[in-house]
């Protein structure tokens, strides 16, 4: 960089943006559970956030790359901080009561429009803080010190949300709406903040020669690389499928709760209690189930008893609320949305640590045995999980930020093992990563590029393990989708990482072909 003390600036907004990106991107979670609430959705169709947030990644990741190179680091970023406030904006009109017939297709665009935001600023934030820090260690470094402000964002997220949605049964999109100012207030100061900052970029590539001798080869040459990216792929659905389903399951209904208000349902139906009989009737059994299971439940209000009522009574007309709908739902343990909140951002912690661990050794120890490890972990720790006896419980802690107090809560112990599973997800990207793109060279940038299309995974990883859960009425046994992908990691880790393909040169002689044509 020809000045790096005009560059602190640009370190700090681009670690800002990483951030950032943790924190839109991890509101889907949370807000699936006001999805289902207020839509009757799914566990499949709860999901749709995250669906249409990473599928995004999919459409916009090689034209980010286009954009990067034709209008600079500082401009896309510029662009996609715009497009990130609209994301944000068109999500927040889903909670207006005007657009209540189509709030549900109106939160999928808002989560569809964040997306595209999220990979046009995860494609300039990467490279861009490792330019910044001068590549080779010092740009990982920067890299990891990025990554610690991306957990600590989305432990934020869940704690902000936990708050927020309060009350699982009770939650509607308009809830989250102070989550949304926050992230859409940032988006606007960080435009303003690099708008007027001074990014030294690298110079671009002089326009390839027509005459030039097409490579014959590229960065799908090579097995590892393929194989790579499929770990990266399926990496999505560990590091998002474990957190996501943990707050399902312990906010979902228990079997008893269900059975009582599908009774009170069966009565209204055959005609023997009123509306408003079966909607007080079905409120007063979800608060005894939150004080009963929650020692962090206070009793809700008049105001927020009525507010309920009124709000039951409208699922129940809608038909979002009915014996066949209850039948079909799966069970769980009926913990208020705010404490599983907090305890769910443990998990972002644990990466958050293991974020700090990874980056003090990873100059000592390799990419391979890291991960080998962390996989073979995370293996035990699913498979405890989905097996353990639920009556075997466990004391977690969550932290009260509003109150500056720890919170325990009781859990299951499989719980605590889905918890832990953050340690290992934490060093995961970025060792698939250089193990995947070892001995490519001149095919290193192409390959970069095609890692951020693979991101989509999380999209298809989570929507198969909603799946999994439907149709068999069990949140742990969805845990089968999580284990099948760390055992893929493993096995790339041992086997699938190795570099069959040294005979492909790789030298820096030749320009590397554009990304279309490389695809």
């Amino acid at each position: 960089m020809s000045n790096k003390q005009k560059q602190w600036g640009a370190i700090i907004v681009m670690i800002a943006l990483f951030a950032m990106i943790a924190f839109v991107t991890n509101l889907c979670s949370p807000m699936a559970v006001i999805v289902k609430n207020q839509f009757g959705a799914s566990n499949l169709e709860s999901q749709i956030g995250n669906y249409g947030n990473f599928i995004a990644y999919l459409l916009m990741g090689i034209p980010a790359g286009m954009l990067l190179k034709k209008f600079g680091y500082k401009a896309t970023a510029l662009m996609a901080l715009v497009v990130g406030v609209l994301g944000i904006f068109v999500q927040w009109m889903s909670g207006w009561e005007s657009m209540q017939s189509m709030a549900f297709a109106v939160y999928l665009v808002g989560a569809f429009i964040s997306g595209l935001c999220m990979c046009m600023l995860n494609t300039v934030v990467n490279p861009m803080l490792n330019i910044l820090g001068g590549g080779g260690k010092k740009g990982n470094q920067l890299i990891q010190i990025g990554g610690v402000f991306n957990s600590a964002a989305a432990v934020a997220v869940y704690i902000i949300m936990g708050a927020l949605i309060g009350e699982a049964a009770k939650a509607h999109v308009s809830d989250a709406t102070p989550a949304l100012f926050i992230a859409g207030g940032i988006f606007i100061l960080a435009f303003v903040v690099i708008l007027f900052t001074k990014i030294d970029e690298p110079a671009k590539a002089a326009p390839k020669s027509k005459t030039a001798k097409k490579d014959p080869y590229s960065a799908f040459s090579f097995r590892h690389f393929k194989l790579g990216i499929l770990a990266i792929f399926l990496y999505m659905g560990v590091e998002v499928g474990t957190p996501t389903y943990i707050l399902q399951y312990l906010t979902a209904d228990t079997p008893e709760v269900m059975a009582e208000k599908s009774a009170a349902l069966q009565s209204y139906e055959a005609g023997t209690i009123s509306l408003d009989s079966v909607a007080t009737s079905i409120v007063a059994i979800t608060n005894a189930e939150a004080l009963a299971k929650d020692i962090n439940a206070t009793a809700p209000t008049e105001a927020e008893n009525l507010k309920a009522v009124a709000d039951v009574k409208e699922k129940i007309n809608t038909g979002e609320l009915s014996v066949a709908k209850l039948a079909k739902a799966t069970p769980g343990k009926g913990m208020l949305a705010g404490t599983v909140g907090l305890i769910v951002a443990v998990y972002w912690l644990m990466m958050l640590i293991g974020r700090f661990v990874g980056g003090a050794i990873g100059g000592k120890v390799s990419a391979r045995a890291m991960i080998t490890v962390a996989s073979a972990v995370a293996i035990v720790l699913t498979a405890f999980g989905m097996f353990a006896p639920t009556d075997w419980t466990v004391n977690v802690p969550g932290i009260d930020w509003a109150n500056l107090s720890v919170l325990w809560a009781e859990v299951p112990v499989g719980i605590f093992a889905f918890i832990l599973i953050g340690l290992c997800t934490s060093v995961m990207w970025g060792g698939i990563f250089n193990m995947a793109v070892e001995g490519l060279g001149k095919y290193t940038a192409i390959a970069s590029g095609a890692f951020m299309t693979m991101v989509f995974g999380c999209a298809v990883m989570v929507a198969l393990q909603g799946w999994v859960a439907d149709i068999t009425t069990n949140y742990l046994t969805s845990y089968w989708v999580v284990l099948g992908c760390a055992a893929y990691i493993l096995f790339y880790a041992l086997i699938g990482s190795k570099n069959v393909n040294k005979d492909i040169p790789v030298g820096q002689e030749e320009e590397a072909e554009e990304v279309l044509d490389a695809i």
